[in-house]
């Protein structure tokens, strides 16, 4: 819940961060630092030259705090809200399909597309267990009906 909300708070200054990034290009291998001064390029031209495509981005992060805060139902009542548990976790699994499907025809360097099929690796693991321990609380619940 908060590091989806992290990420959305850290991409309303996106060009700012790929400026820093960029200025340390050097630390990366050149397959990635090529990338990134590509990124970096064409967030910076978009934005200067047509700002209002910039708002999407704006909408993105506004998106990832959203769902964020919607994993506060979980948190409040694990049992009456599993529903969100397994919303993140079918996410996760398509995260697969987008990055490898989207991520092909937008271009994507492959390596780029493993990264964002991480965050679906990644993602999945705490709401896996967190749904196991769901399932438990259920059980005792309702044994105690």
């Amino acid at each position: 819940m908060i590091t989806i909300i992290l990420v959305g708070i850290t991409t309303f200054p996106l060009e700012l961060e790929l400026k820093w990034i960029a200025t340390h290009k050097d630390v990366f291998p050149s397959f990635i630092s090529d990338w990134l001064m590509a990124v970096y390029t064409g967030v910076t031209e978009t934005g200067n030259r047509f700002p209002f495509i910039m708002y999407g981005t704006d909408w993105l992060a506004f998106a990832h705090v959203i769902i964020g805060l919607l994993f506060i139902g979980p948190l409040k009542d694990p049992v009456k809200n599993k529903w969100v548990i397994e919303w993140g976790m079918i996410c996760c699994v398509l995260v697969f399909p987008l990055a490898f499907i989207a991520g092909t025809i937008r271009g994507i360097p492959f390596f780029h597309r493993l990264v964002d099929c991480s965050f679906g690796i990644i993602g999945i693991i705490p709401l896996w267990i967190v749904r196991k321990k769901i399932d438990k609380l259920e059980r005792i619940t309702a044994s105690k009906k």
